[in-house]
């Protein structure tokens, strides 16, 4: 019968001895790797962190996987993700594959109803966001934009002068030709 509390000494020790090393590399392969690898999260970099984490749990508790074997994981998995990454700073239709592209919920005064549609947010987020940076009416702000990451940008009118925050991004009075 399989023990539910307590399988021994050697798998307590194992558990501490793996997973101290197994954390240790992580640390040194995140370090490697560059600060875009913890960067704030888009969809993209949310399943690489949660899949290293899923990985190093596994390398921990499972006696199945030697150490060997989840460094190799691990490394394989920032491996790719730097070459995700690589690749989306050099080639734009990869960055837009992996990480879409920001999206405009409200420009000059009004509210633009398919944006908020597709991302699935209401007027009252996107107010909420205004109010957040501390603009007590909506008629003072150029923009908001809903990030790649999910964050909402709140962009101020700027007297005289054009937002240029907003260029690469697709403006309602513009057509696909002219983006």
């Amino acid at each position: 019968m399989e023990a539910i509390f307590f399988n021994g000494w050697f798998t307590l020790l194992r558990t501490t001895v793996v997973g101290i090393l197994a954390y240790a590399a992580l640390i040194l392969f995140l370090r490697y790797s560059g600060k875009r690898t913890l960067a704030k999260m888009n969809a993209f970099d949310l399943i690489v962190t949660v899949s290293l984490g899923s990985t190093l749990a596994t390398i921990t508790l499972s006696a199945d996987v030697a150490l060997a074997q989840g460094l190799l994981a691990l490394g394989l998995l920032i491996a790719l993700q730097f070459l995700m990454t690589w690749t989306s700073v050099r080639w734009g239709w990869v960055r837009r594959m992996i990480t879409g592209e920001p999206s405009l919920l409200l420009f000059r005064g009004p509210f633009l109803p398919g944006a908020l549609r597709r991302t699935r947010l209401t007027e009252e987020e996107v107010r909420a966001a205004v109010r957040s940076q501390g603009l007590p009416v909506v008629e003072e702000v150029e923009a908001v934009v809903l990030e790649t990451d999910g964050s909402l940008s709140v962009i101020q009118k700027a007297e005289g002068r054009q937002a240029s925050s907003l260029d690469g991004i697709a403006l309602p009075h513009q057509t696909r030709s002219e983006r």
